[in-house]
């Protein structure tokens, strides 16, 4: 799996955060989305699609493969 995030789209939302907290995270200044890990374990999948899937401004792109 390999993740991306469009820091343009991003509204600060944090709900990718909150769902998968050891792969993303916040800017303070501005609550922008920072990818902390974008390939992340095998373990941490399923949350990484659900933050994906939940993200109101589409900013996080998720693909199988390398």
């Amino acid at each position: 799996m390999k993740i991306t995030v469009d820091e343009d789209k991003c509204c600060g939302a944090g709900q990718c955060v909150l769902v998968a907290p050891e792969v993303f995270d916040q800017r303070d200044d501005d609550g922008v989305v920072i990818l902390l890990t974008p390939e992340p374990d095998p373990v941490e999948h399923a949350a990484v699609r659900e933050a994906a899937a939940v993200c109101p401004a589409a900013a996080i792109a998720v693909s199988d493969g390398t």
